[in-house]
């Protein structure tokens, strides 16, 4: 922890590198992804404070839209759609994901029923060619597929889509060599960007 507070103190020891952050944000891009610590979106694309909307979800789900419950994933990529004006969504997965390993391995998650409860809105269950697989890259994928389908059915996204004010990318992310795959419709598979 000593490393991070170090950080954190010499951090704001220039405030005037962060004094254009006052006036406000303009990112194009939402970034929905998972929260495991070896996922680090500026680190992956580069971008720089206020470049990117980030949306991080254990398993990077994006739960089915209800306007009775709204939830905070909702409330956040309703702000970036409708407030931000993003042009462009990503959701992206990644290798070796615990959530997502866990659904296809049918792991016993009784001893931490929120989690449980969380992955219940992953449905439907990501598919593997190789459940023994520790990368398991193609129930990633499948996931990532599966959680753009459902961010369509929001409707502030299905509006956008609908008048080309707005895009959706599937990517990959490979955390064990760092290389960043894009689904491509046109051939259903993810290539090397």
């Amino acid at each position: 922890m000593q490393p991070l507070i170090d950080h954190a103190r010499a951090h704001g020891q220039r405030p005037e590198k962060f004094a254009r952050l006052a006036e406000g944000q303009s990112p194009q891009v939402l970034f929905i992804t998972c929260s495991d610590s070896r996922v680090v979106p500026a680190l992956i694309t580069g971008a720089r404070p206020g470049e990117l909307f980030e949306l991080r979800t254990a398993g990077n789900i994006v739960p089915p839209y209800t306007s009775e419950l709204p939830t905070s994933e909702a409330a956040t990529v309703e702000y970036a759609v409708e407030v931000l004006g993003v042009r462009d969504v990503v959701v992206c997965g990644h290798s070796h994901c615990g959530a997502v390993g866990a659904l296809v391995r049918g792991d016993d998650l009784t001893a931490v029923p929120a989690v449980r409860d969380w992955l219940a809105h992953a449905a439907p269950e990501p598919r593997a060619a190789d459940a023994d697989d520790p990368a398991v890259a193609d129930a990633v994928q499948n996931h990532v597929l599966a959680q753009l389908l459902r961010l369509r059915s929001y409707p502030c996204v299905e509006q956008r889509l609908a008048t080309g004010r707005l895009r959706l990318h599937g990517w990959y992310y490979e955390v064990h060599t760092g290389a960043v795959r894009e689904h491509r419709t046109a051939t259903d598979t993810f290539e090397a960007l």
